[in-house]
């Protein structure tokens, strides 16, 4: 059986820099973004390769609607 591999989008001008979704992250695939967004946080960002399952649980810590989109990547041809 493939290992599930996810992958987060986040929208930096929806995210706040509340850390909640980094915190709950199981694979700590989530990382406090340096740069600033329009509103003047810094939102997080995805580290991918870090091995994201697409679990959820950053989207469900999240208290902003629609900050982060969790994925789930379709295994590869090759695998």
């Amino acid at each position: 059986m493939a290992k599930r591999e996810g992958k987060i989008v986040v929208d930096e001008d929806r995210c706040k820099g509340c850390r909640l979704c980094v915190v709950a992250c199981p694979t700590r695939s989530l990382e406090m973004g340096s740069g600033l967004n329009k509103l003047g946080y810094h939102p997080v960002s995805f580290l991918e390769g870090t091995g994201c399952t697409g679990c959820g649980i950053c989207y469900y810590a999240c208290p902003e609607p629609a900050a982060l989109t969790v994925m789930l990547v379709a295994p590869s041809a090759a695998a």
